[in-house]
């Protein structure tokens, strides 16, 4: 029991930074008419806010110490925990995306360029994410400590690119996937 309640300070925290990515979404590509100076700085925090969004599953990695030693109805609740937190994060990282396309949709950009700035997106995302765990770089460490970020630009070694190429995957099948299964419960229920 006391793993939910220690878990219930860190995962309040992440999922609220996995929300603010969808709240800045809603701001800023609704239908409104906003002032370019206002969509560039809003921009701007909403790509580095983005990866806190997808950042969440990462922390799959703390739920083997919490599994040890503790009964099998705190493991269930621990397990229900983590897939709150999960579906949490990636469904406003999803949804921060659909709303960013449907935005640029809507203004006329063409859809390979509405592609070109998904995938973007999704390797500035894994990007992020290595620095946030690996390096312990927050969205906010952009404006407070740039020298800190700069001081980790560097070729990257090939285990780097590798996890990269990992997340960056896993973003970007997760989203496709995400946004297709509508369509495919809705074939499924006509079909059956």
């Amino acid at each position: 029991m006391s793993a939910l309640v220690a878990n219930a300070g860190w995962m309040g925290w992440n999922a609220f930074l996995a929300l603010v990515p969808l709240v800045l979404a809603h701001l800023l590509f609704g239908r409104r008419q906003r002032p370019r100076w206002l969509l560039i700085t809003g921009g701007a925090v909403f790509v580095a806010f983005l990866p806190n969004a997808p950042y969440v599953l990462t922390d799959v990695l703390h739920l083997p110490r919490d599994l040890r030693h503790v009964e099998s109805w705190v493991a269930a609740g621990l397990l229900t925990q983590y897939l709150v937190l999960f579906a949490i994060g990636f469904v406003a990282y999803v949804l921060s995306l659909v709303r960013l396309e449907r935005w640029l949709a809507e203004r006329g950009v063409s859809r390979r360029a509405v592609l070109l700035t998904d995938l973007s997106l999704h390797a500035l995302c894994a990007v992020g994410i290595v620095l946030g765990r690996v390096f312990r770089f927050n969205s906010w460490d952009l404006v407070t400590n740039p020298g800190g970020l700069l001081e980790l630009v560097r070729v990257p070694q090939p285990r780097t690119v590798l996890v990269l190429f990992v997340l960056f995957t896993v973003l970007a099948a997760g989203a496709t996937i995400a946004r297709a299964l509508p369509t495919i419960m809705d074939r499924a229920v006509r079909m059956g």
